[in-house]
């Protein structure tokens, strides 16, 4: 089956963003370390440990965030029956995340609420039989 427009411009997207989660893994990574080891210099090795701990550990989940991305990527691209799943779900993930940040007021309210209409857009276009079809989903 011939893969749909929608699907095609999702995987592209998904792979932009996931390269783009690889150099921010690694930016938080590294710079977690740096910081990290310059704060514990300065304000005391507790300090320095903490702020390093959080820069890997979130650099970490970044990086598990863009792999996700790059799966979804490749297998939206190839239509992949399990990448039509991964997509839900992902979405699914991203808007329960975006609800979290605007309701605890960490996110801007304007840019959550984007975020929630783009997830939810995007699992309604997957949830469309002509998509489903091209996934081999019944």
């Amino acid at each position: 089956m011939q893969r749909p427009t929608g699907v095609t411009i999702l995987a592209i997207l998904a792979a932009i963003v996931g390269i783009l989660g690889l150099c921010a893994a690694l930016a938080l990574i590294g710079l977690g370390g740096l910081a990290g080891g310059l704060l514990g210099s300065r304000a005391g090795a507790q300090v320095g440990f903490l702020v390093g701990v959080v820069g890997i550990v979130v650099g970490g989940l970044t990086l598990i965030v863009a792999l996700l991305d790059l799966a979804f990527a490749y297998g939206a691209w190839n239509l992949r029956p399990w990448a039509w799943m991964l997509g839900i779900i992902a979405q699914g993930i991203s808007a329960v995340l975006a609800l979290v940040r605007l309701i605890d007021g960490r996110g801007a309210a304007g840019t959550e609420i984007v975020g929630i209409a783009i997830s939810a857009i995007i699992i309604y276009y997957l949830m469309t039989p002509e998509v489903k079809r091209a996934f081999g989903r019944p």
